[in-house]
């Protein structure tokens, strides 16, 4: 019997402890999934959002969203994998609210699955330039910033349960996510004297169109949770909720922590 899926519950929390009051975060893969709920949900908590991608119809659209609920929100067209792009987005955050105080590097790329032998190079070289270098791109302007500004800050990525278990046909998207914790562990070394927390949070199996594509039927998405201990399929914004924790203050002692929201699957 196949198993029920489940990806719409628990029920979604409601907003708001304004754990984010004042604070200016920048969200990168905002134009849908986790970054779209990030986005909405740190509006909700407080913050004065700019909100980054490529696709710049989708996030325009979100942003005024929120500006008219009386958000402070902003679109910003931005292909991570640029770093000219990525420093603009940075810069132009800091215009438009005067500084930066906390980050959340979503934007990410699927990849292609299948044995290494049968895997091409561009692949690996794509996946990898938004995984891993664009996360890089982005924690260096950050982290620039935020120096500049001495008063600390909190950058949070996001990794993925392939960036803490293996799994046959995954080793592109694997070794993107797995080199995402060590830069997010590093960074957070480089700048814990500056009062620069840096964290990841490590997502499972969560709605999305990129996931649809991968899991395109309910049977498909109930095979998925019944592999996972919890068994279902999170919302989006199950993971906005896990970067606003570590985003927050109530997160003001953790840095280089990647946390796992993944069902309990990593702690087999």
């Amino acid at each position: 019997m196949t198993a029920a899926v489940t990806y719409n519950h628990p029920p979604r929390l409601a907003a708001t402890f304004r754990r984010l009051e004042d604070k200016v975060v920048l969200v990168t893969g905002a134009s849908s999934g986790i970054g779209a709920a990030a986005a909405r949900l740190f509006a909700a908590e407080g913050a004065k959002v700019a909100l980054a991608a490529r696709r710049l119809d989708r996030i325009d659209a979100i942003a005024r969203e929120l500006a008219g609920a009386g958000h402070a929100a902003i679109a910003l067209a931005c292909d991570v994998t640029d770093e000219a792009q990525v420093a603009g987005a940075v810069a132009r955050t800091v215009d438009a609210y005067g500084r930066l105080d906390g980050a959340f590097n979503n934007a990410g790329h699927g990849g292609l699955r299948g044995p290494i032998h049968t895997l091409d190079v561009a692949d690996f070289d794509r996946v990898n330039a938004v995984n891993l270098r664009g996360v890089f791109l982005c924690l260096k302007h950050e982290a620039a910033v935020m120096t500049g500004q001495g008063r600390g800050g909190s950058i949070v990525n996001t990794s993925s349960i392939g960036g803490l278990v293996g799994g046959a046909g995954n080793s592109i998207y694997a070794a993107s996510k797995w080199g995402l914790a060590g830069l997010t562990k590093c960074a957070a070394l480089d700048y814990a004297a500056e009062g620069i927390r840096v964290n990841a949070i490590a997502p499972g199996p969560t709605r999305s169109e990129m996931f649809d594509r991968w899991m395109p039927t309910d049977e498909h998405r109930a095979r998925m949770a019944a592999m996972f201990p919890m068994n279902y399929i999170a919302d989006p914004d199950d993971m906005a909720r896990a970067a606003l924790f570590l985003l927050s203050d109530d997160a003001r002692w953790t840095t280089g922590a990647i946390l796992p929201c993944e069902g309990g699957m990593s702690a087999k």
